[in-house]
């Protein structure tokens, strides 16, 4: 789904999702009714750069507020204007040459196997496409450029970016929402002074020919067309089909609108209210014939009789709906009373439990801003980007990253935010049914490391590391996640059946036989971005047996399609299994070939740890084997490596070492790396956008989904409390957790010791309960709670 018709839709859609609502109980302290302590990033000067703006977004509508004095920039996006056009990426007669790869990779002639792919197997063109900016709204105040008190911030709890200061004796103040229920971004302007407040608009757009226009009285349009391009990459052409259009409607409150052909003058006024509304004429990745103007005037027109409270009411109504059902509490300190950017460059100098508290719910915020229902699911930026050739196209690379934007959904309260991710593995369920049969000769769907607008499904880049057939199937462990969560019936099998089996059924027919094992394998493959093409790598062999054995309970659950059910668990039982090498490490392939040196910032042998569960204490050997890996792989890494180790880390029972992946995670990455031998660092930019370097928003969502995973874990039909608890946090709660298996949960504790617990069965049956070493099963009734103790265990 695209475009403002669908989130309309999704608006007015029911019963897709349970909702998780915090409720406040007796026992477990109550935090601050705006999600928790410490929801605001604030700095004390405009912003340079656009890592140092502040975002606000409404998952379609995004957009980054720098704050400026004299000249402010608002840049903004909407998350169908992309390059390309309507195609197919697949590769004809590229099945024809799967024997002969899976036989030269068997022989050990690694180099031809890549050689032959690459003439023969990879996607037609060879690269996906760019998602795009939009453009920019650029505000000159005259006389503004020497100003006092200056503040802005961005508060989490409303979301809404707040830029004020003083001039002379007169206070200026400019607010910034993106408003989901309203699809518009909306920008108030005031001042104490009567008439005070003299300025100009205008908007701009990076796309050639694009033209301004006077639509009437009080709007202003941008009409453009994303232009042809050729790659700077590879030389390829790049087509482009898409059209687009953004209108801005101003109103004043006293004083005199003005508009031309390219500007809108507001004089004299005492406040003044900006709706920008944009829009695309994508409708769907098979179609691009919508009429981007009329979307916005559609947009604008069911504003009339709303004024700027109501806009601002109903869009706070809505965010605080979502982000206000967590609140947590890891502990104060002084540097609360600092601006944000200073926090993090002392964060080496003292604690601040505050900050982890903080990009906790930054990151909530980003996915409730990023990834809303009638959307596009959150890309390798989220929905935030400034640049016409941004960083790997910031598409969706599903090899790790798109996955990691959606760990924390469910456990940390958000799970109607995944909605846009399923809705996109229903399209490519139709482009990854062809690629499986050009490409492997397969039934089913599957698809390969990344995908964009268009669905792309076949390999791309390089055979390296494109051929790698489990990108499909990862995201379908999702749907099965969301299930577990929510144990909503309705969807498992009106949306996630059909995608499950049609990702499993793929595997039925391209698993094959491995002549020295007689095991079941998948190749050609690889062990992401490590290694090169090979025949079996771990991750591939965990992330199908996980598909396998969701499918076989989804089958279970639905009653339905026995006979595959049979067959799938006939197949997993001959899938090879995690092996454990010489250096005691979990191999990472099939051959006993791990470097101990090797600190490659993927990890990916570990997907049985997490996001998987076929790793646990349970499984000692295996666990400890794990451990071994991660040790060798060390503590340093990309952005969004960084966060994975904090979920590591988390599920190995360490809240020590996950604590200290966090503190890595949290260096400022736009000061000198400690080491002179190292040009960039991950961590955090001014505005804790994650860097891998440059910026990707997995960082920041895979840091929440670590800090959850330090509090609550539930695998295996267990709910773990305070699993992970850090020396760092003694004291502190969080309410509104959920477990799997439909349960709410809200703990506290205090030197480090827990003091009592709530757990609200929301959807599902019995439990069992962990906390140290000690275990307690419930019956709670649907719809009731439970308070625990430390008492009770």
């Amino acid at each position: 789904m695209a475009g403002t018709d669908n989130v309309r839709r999704a608006l007015n859609r029911r019963g897709f999702v349970i909702c998780f609502v915090v409720v406040c109980v007796a026992g477990v302290s109550v935090l601050a009714a705006g999600g928790g302590y410490n929801t605001t990033l604030w700095y004390s000067q405009p912003a340079e750069l656009w890592s140092e703006a502040l975002p606000v977004g409404n998952g379609r509508l995004g957009a980054m507020v720098f704050g400026g004095l004299g000249d402010e920039r608002i840049q903004f996006n909407e998350d169908t204007l992309w390059q390309g056009k309507p195609r197919d990426y697949s590769h004809p007669g590229a099945a024809e040459h799967l024997p002969t790869i899976r036989r030269l990779l068997f022989e050990g002639k690694q180099a031809e196997a890549q050689e032959l792919g690459m003439e023969h197997f990879m996607s037609v063109p060879l690269r996906q496409v760019a998602y795009q900016p939009f453009g920019d709204l650029r505000l000159s105040f005259p006389g503004h450029d020497k100003a006092a008190d200056y503040r802005r911030e961005l508060d989490l709890d409303t979301a809404i970016a707040t830029t004020q200061y003083r001039v002379g004796k007169v206070n200026f103040k400019r607010e910034v929402f993106s408003s989901y229920p309203d699809q518009v971004i909306v920008v108030r302007i005031t001042c104490d002074k009567k008439g005070g407040l003299n300025f100009t608009a205008t908007m701009d757009t990076p796309h050639e020919g694009a033209k301004l226009t006077r639509v009437s009285s009080n709007r202003l349009a941008l009409t453009g067309r994303v232009q042809p391009h050729i790659s700077p990459k590879t030389g390829e052409h790049i087509p482009a089909v898409l059209g687009f259009q953004s209108q801005l409607m101003v109103t004043a409150d006293g004083g005199e609108v003005k508009i031309s052909n390219s500007r809108v003058r507001i004089s004299n006024a005492d406040a003044a209210t900006l709706v920008l509304a944009a829009a695309t004429s994508y409708k769907d990745f098979q179609d691009v014939s919508a009429d981007p103007a009329k979307r916005c005037e559609r947009a604008l027109g069911r504003l009339k009789g709303k004024d700027c409270g109501d806009l601002r009411r109903d869009h706070i109504t809505d965010h605080q709906r979502l982000f206000r059902r967590v609140a947590i509490d890891l502990g104060s300190s002084p540097g609360e009373k600092e601006a944000t950017d200073q926090r993090v460059l002392n964060l080496t100098e003292r604690p601040d439990p505050g900050l982890a508290g903080l990009i906790f719910q930054y990151g909530r915020y980003l996915l409730i801003a990023s990834s809303r229902a009638g959307g596009q699911p959150a890309n390798l930026q989220g929905i935030w980007n400034e640049l016409m050739n941004p960083p790997w196209d910031s598409k969706w690379t599903v090899n790790m990253n798109t996955e990691m934007n959606y760990w924390l959904a469910e456990s940390c309260n958000l799970s109607e935010c995944h909605q846009p991710l399923f809705d996109m593995l229903d399209d490519l369920t139709i482009t990854g049914a062809k690629t499986a049969r050009v490409h492997y000769n397969c039934r089913g769907w599957v698809l390969h490391h990344n995908t964009d607008l268009w669905r792309g499904a076949a390999p791309i880049n390089a055979s390296n590391h494109g051929i790698w057939p489990t990108g499909g199937a990862w995201l379908t462990t999702h749907l099965w996640e969301h299930y577990l969560f929510t144990r909503d019936k309705t969807f498992l099998k009106e949306q996630a059946w059909p995608i499950m089996k049609g990702a499993a059924l793929f595997f039925t027919d391209f698993l094959i036989e491995d002549p020295r094992s007689g095991y079941l394998i998948s190749t050609p493959s690889n062990s992401p971005e490590n290694g090169g093409l090979v025949a079996g790598p771990t991750m591939d062999h965990q992330i199908i047996r996980a598909l396998f054995s969701g499918c076989i309970e989804a089958s279970r659950v639905l009653n339905c399609d026995a006979d595959f059910r049979d067959k799938l668990i006939a197949m997993r039982k001959r899938i090879a299994p995690n092996k454990i090498g010489k250096h005691g490490q979990l191999q990472e392939w099939l051959e006993d070939k791990d470097n101990p040196q090797n600190t490659h910032r993927h990890v990916a042998h570990l997907w049985g740890l997490h996001p998987g569960n076929e790793i646990t204490p349970k499984t000692p050997e295996l666990f400890e084997a794990a451990k071994q890996s991660l040790i060798f792989r060390g503590d340093g890494g990309t952005g969004w490596s960084m966060a994975w180790k904090v979920n590591f880390w988390a599920r190995f029972l360490d809240g020590n070492h996950a604590h200290l992946m966090l503190g890595n995670l949290l260096q400022p990455a736009w000061q000198p790396p400690d080491d002179p031998k190292t040009k960039k660092r991950g961590g955090v930019y001014p505005n804790l956008f994650d860097a891998h370097p440059p910026f990707q928003i997995d960082g920041n969502f895979g840091a929440t989904a670590g800090i959850a995973e330090m509090l609550l874990q539930s695998q295996n039909g267990e709910i773990h409390l305070l699993p992970a608890l850090p020396d760092a946090w003694p004291t502190g709660s969080v309410t509104g957790l959920v477990a799997r298996g439909g349960f709410e949960v809200d703990i506290e504790w205090k030197n480090r010791k827990l003091t009592a617990a709530r757990i609200r069965n929301v959807a599902g049956t019995g439990c069992v309960v962990l906390y140290g070493s000690k275990v307690i099963k419930l019956n709670i009734t649907k719809g009731g709670s439970e308070k625990l103790t430390r008492k009770s265990f």
